[in-house]
């Protein structure tokens, strides 16, 4: 049985060891520190019973439950990110376990006044009754993708335990800097071997997702030129006012606050300036291809015309794709899609089948050769102080996984 007294020791275990990735760093992984759980969990894979347990020079984890029927039956694979996100602190995670949340306020923290609340997180109504992993409110948790591992690892788990259950070979990866926009770039697709796999990386129970975010980063640097304050007049260029002016150029209401479903939007992250220069970094985000193409040729255009105000070469803007939508790879074997949805409805959860406002790990694999839709991990409100996750949801997500394992020996 998937006990939640198993759930919860095994997520806790993990969420206590810190895994912030670093986006300024050129190694793989980015920290040090994720070798402290990449480590504990190739360890944790032998002790179960997972066969052909392997971790690379980078930290990229796989392992391999063997089949246990006497057909051929397609191999697939789940897999998850073992970093956080640098947004917030994963530095002294200390989880707080919620029993039997009654839809009130949720102190996470009396002395900063920091209150986890139904009133600004409606999402917290729908797990009345259940069990909740929420921060102190001085960190993030780690849900995202650390209740992911605790699926995989609690399903393969319990698979090894009940042989009864038919399944064909499946193939388990673990990755770095998943939270970086890396986890995939050196993921061995051959050697995973897998028909196809699963990222169990969503959010709120019955999530299932294959269409994401057509993905860019731009870096945009405006020169200007000092001058002494009392000397200035016809001399100094201040870059930060012409920051300004790209800034307030681009469409107000195509923001992330502003955009919700498959409205795409501009999103500056980082602003860093003085008179001199000014660098101003933005992701593009678009579900449809050819409104992504328009969105950085939008910023492209700006560039050329402020730049043709000011007579000189002012702004320079470097973009550059992230990832795709996977959705042109995983439709033309949306089976392994129905098989989710189907694995979700025999066990009484509602799929919730939308795209993802976003990206994963499975939106790159699918591009590599490995289609790889998204399943709900069961966490909310990532990368901040708020994060928590259902430990119910976390249970359903490990049966979930089981029982797509089946239904694909099944279904043969």
């Amino acid at each position: 049985m998937i006990t939640k007294e198993n759930i919860i020791k095994r997520f806790v275990s993990y969420v206590t060891i810190d895994t912030e990735s670093d986006p300024t760093s050129e190694t793989t992984p980015s920290t040090k520190k994720q070798w402290d759980l990449a480590n504990k969990l190739a360890e944790e894979l032998k002790t179960i019973g997972m066969q052909e347990v392997s971790i690379d020079a980078n930290a990229y984890i796989m392992a391999t439950l063997p089949s246990n029927v006497d057909y051929d039956v397609p191999t697939i694979g789940f897999i998850s990110h073992f970093d956080t996100s640098p947004d917030f602190t994963g530095a002294h995670v200390n989880p707080q376990i919620i029993e039997n949340y009654d839809g009130q306020d949720i102190v996470l923290n009396a002395d900063e006044n920091i209150v986890l609340s139904p009133d600004y997180f409606d999402d917290l109504l729908l797990y009345k009754g259940q069990t909740l992993i929420t921060t102190d409110g001085n960190t993030l948790l780690g849900a995202d993708d650390k209740a992911g591992i605790c699926e995989i690892v609690s399903a393969m788990e319990y698979l090894v335990n009940h042989p009864e259950i038919k399944h064909g070979k499946i193939r388990i990866g673990f990755t770095p800097d998943e939270e970086i926009g890396r986890g995939a770039h050196k993921f061995d697709v051959e050697k995973f071997g897998a028909d196809w796999a699963y990222t169990m990386d969503g959010s709120q129970i019955g999530e299932l997702e294959y269409e994401n975010f057509n993905a860019a980063s731009a870096v945009v640097k405006v020169k200007g030129k000092i001058v002494h304050p009392g000397y200035a007049k016809g001399k100094m260029i201040n870059s930060m006012y012409i920051a300004q002016e790209f800034i307030n150029s681009l469409p107000r209401m195509e923001t992330p606050e502003h955009t919700e479903g498959y409205q795409g939007f501009f999103h500056l992250h980082t602003m860093k300036g003085d008179v001199e220069e000014t660098v101003l970094e933005y992701i593009i985000r678009d579900h449809d291809k050819g409104h992504f193409e328009a969105r950085k040729e939008v910023m492209q255009k700006l560039t050329n015309e402020l730049n043709s105000q000011y007579g000189r070469e002012v702004i320079t803007t470097e973009i550059k794709d992230q990832y795709y939508n996977m959705k042109e790879k995983v439709e033309p074997v949306m089976h392994i899609v129905d098989i989710a949805e189907k694995a979700m409805r025999q066990l009484e959860i509602q799929p919730l089948i939308k795209a993802i406002r976003g990206g994963t790990d499975g939106s790159q694999l699918s591009y590599m050769g490995l289609p790889c839709p998204n399943i709900f991990a069961g966490g909310h409100n990532f990368h901040g102080r708020y994060e928590y996750v259902p430990v119910e949801s976390m249970i359903k997500a490990t049966e979930v996984i089981c029982k797509i394992a089946e239904l694909t020996a099944l279904e043969k």
